[in-house]
């Protein structure tokens, strides 16, 4: 099958072929031209799926893998797949090829897909086994965490196996699998996870407007990746991802790759995803809108969306767990895990060795804690403590609606150190903290050591503006 996209094309095209009854296997092949751009023009990228006689309507019914562009073949058997897609019957009918043209080049695309089918006996569709929700644990207590990562289900180089080996040599107690719109590996994590290490299932649906995580939803969950903002579906597919017991965070709002910043609003997030790898200047931004909507919460006008931090990790040179949310829960287990999410009770930090513990404290002796409000009387002097551990010559700094407030010196060598302030709910209706290297320390962005969620303060009125669901 041959045919060209041109510049401005639909997002995806389908390829009808038929499948007669005997096929034990299906296999794909597909190449595209990619002729020289002038510098700074995209060339040319093409992803590619498949569907089966269930059809190809948006919702995914007649979903059985997708791969981006990160395989040039693959096949899919009753007994068996490529990562990526999914085993099982090889029903007689129209199938569709799913071609979606990421980026055309001036000249056009072209491209040749071929399909070969071999007739035989179909193997037996093994009976997918998921990972536990539940893991040993240590009671209500601070669990480390990474819940955006790649494996070669999608356009990762790792496997599930060396995914969790990364993970406890990080020190993560859970992390969240998030493969390119495919659920095709969650049968694959059960060997991963352990008493030791919490797996949360998931996918990072990967539209034209922006990326989300769909975190921690029911094994074998698929959510649907196309469409765009202007299609007015994204509120169906949000609604969906919580039903199917997950959280809806946005993944890197402000990244510059194409189709990578987040264009669907935040009416329907859990929380948002602020700090994604190695930190960077789309990170600032991240950070600077958030804080910009921590200000509207705090007026009360909005619900305030917890922040995390993940590491996007794909392939070495990659970092599994740079950087890590740290979530104070009742126990390891998903429900415990994504209730401290979806409260904000966290924090993010670079690495297993930097420990935060942030409070704000009133005369009276009332206390409140990352992600809580301090309800006291608005003149009530109130005393900000960070304690923190593992951040070698990193400054502390405290922010609230009013902006950049506090500075202190560096930390010692060792790492460890505690920071107070006072202030009062009238001069500040939040307070969170941020630990920076040296380098971030001036006009140019650079690296970030931790930061917390922010404590609110002062008497609710109007509600309790708390994290969105």
């Amino acid at each position: 099958m041959r045919g060209t996209f041109a510049p401005g094309s639909p997002d995806f095209a389908y390829l009808p072929f038929e499948v007669p009854a005997g096929t034990a296997e299906l296999k794909v092949t597909y190449t595209y031209d990619k002729p020289p751009v002038p510098p700074g023009t995209p060339g040319n990228a093409l992803d590619i799926g498949l569907f089966d006689p269930r059809g190809t309507e948006v919702g995914g019914r007649g979903f059985r893998g997708w791969s981006g562009g990160a395989r040039s073949e693959f096949f899919v058997r009753a007994d068996a797949a490529t990562p990526g897609y999914l085993p099982g019957p090889l029903t007689p009918g129209t199938w569709h090829i799913a071609l979606g043209p990421y980026t055309v080049a001036p000249q056009g695309l072209a491209y040749e897909v071929s399909v070969t089918l071999t007739e035989g006996a179909a193997g037996a569709t093994p009976e997918p086994v998921y990972p536990p929700g539940r893991a040993r644990g240590r009671g209500r207590d601070w669990y480390r965490g990474d819940c955006h990562l790649h494996s070669w289900h999608s356009d990762g180089r790792r496997t599930p196996a060396e995914i969790a080996a990364l993970a406890r040599a990080a020190g993560l107690d859970f992390v969240n699998s998030s493969d390119h719109n495919t659920n095709a590996s969650h049968p694959h994590w059960a060997d991963a996870a352990g008493d030791d290490l919490l797996v949360l299932l998931g996918e990072e649906v990967t539209t034209r407007n922006g990326h989300v995580l769909a975190l921690g939803t029911d094994p074998g969950t698929f959510v649907d990746w196309r469409y765009r903002a202007r299609d007015g579906r994204w509120a169906h597919f949000a609604r969906a991802i919580r039903r199917a017991g997950g959280l809806v965070v946005p993944a890197h709002p402000h990244g510059d790759c194409v189709g990578c910043s987040w264009r669907f609003g935040f009416a329907e997030a859990d929380a948002v995803e602020v700090w994604n790898g190695m930190w960077t200047p789309d990170d600032e931004l991240a950070l600077a809108g958030w804080d910009a909507r921590l200000v509207a919460a705090a007026r009360g006008e909005r619900a305030w969306l917890p922040a995390l931090g993940n590491s996007d990790a794909h392939r070495d040179p990659d970092v599994v767990g740079l950087p890590q949310t740290v979530v104070l829960a009742d126990g390891l287990t998903r429900e415990a895990i994504q209730e401290g999410l979806r409260a904000g009770r966290s924090y993010v930090a670079e690495s297993r060795h930097v420990s935060l513990d942030f409070s704000v404290t009133a005369e009276g002796g009332e206390r409140a804690g990352i992600g809580e409000r301090l309800a006291v009387a608005p003149d009530t002097p109130v005393t900000v403590r960070l304690q923190v551990s593992g951040a070698p010559r990193c400054a502390v700094r405290f922010l609230t609606d009013q902006g950049l407030v506090f500075t202190g010196q560096p930390l010692p060598v060792s790492g460890t150190g505690a920071v107070e302030w006072r202030t009062s709910p009238a001069r500040a209706a939040y307070v969170r903290a941020e630990v920076r290297h040296e380098t971030a320390l001036g006009p140019v962005p650079g690296a970030m050591a931790a930061f917390t969620n922010p404590v609110f303060l002062g008497p609710v009125s109007g509600g309790w503006p708390g994290a969105a669901r």
